[in-house]
């Protein structure tokens, strides 16, 4: 069984574990810089559970930000049918890719 941490960042709830790259949402680091995410939910290192009541106490997910960029487009299109009123939109959500390279849980035990 792997490693793993439950950890919130820009209002979603990711489950990551070493090697993983995800997409959150834009962070203030620039590419290359080790960003530390202290929103805990849970984790589960070496077959021991732990449970924040809402985070762990002292749990960290270090990670190195690796590429920053904008996801594809969306449309967004309003209408109201018979007042002749359409509204076409896009738009295009800024991300940062991160990859996570140690989940550190060993002050909250």
């Amino acid at each position: 069984m792997s490693d793993y941490a439950v950890i919130e960042t820009g209002g979603k709830q990711y489950r990551v574990s070493p090697g993983d790259v995800i997409r959150v949402e834009l962070l203030p680091e620039d590419e290359g810089d080790t960003v530390e995410f202290d929103r805990v939910l849970a984790a589960k290192l070496q077959g021991e559970t732990m449970v924040g009541r809402p985070t762990i106490d002292g749990a960290k997910v270090i990670g190195r930000v690796l590429n920053r960029g904008k996801g594809k487009k969306v449309t967004v299109f309003k209408y109201k049918p018979k007042v002749r009123y359409r509204k076409l939109r896009g738009h295009r959500q800024n991300y940062c890719e991160v990859e996570i390279q140690e989940i550190d849980a060993r002050a909250a035990s």
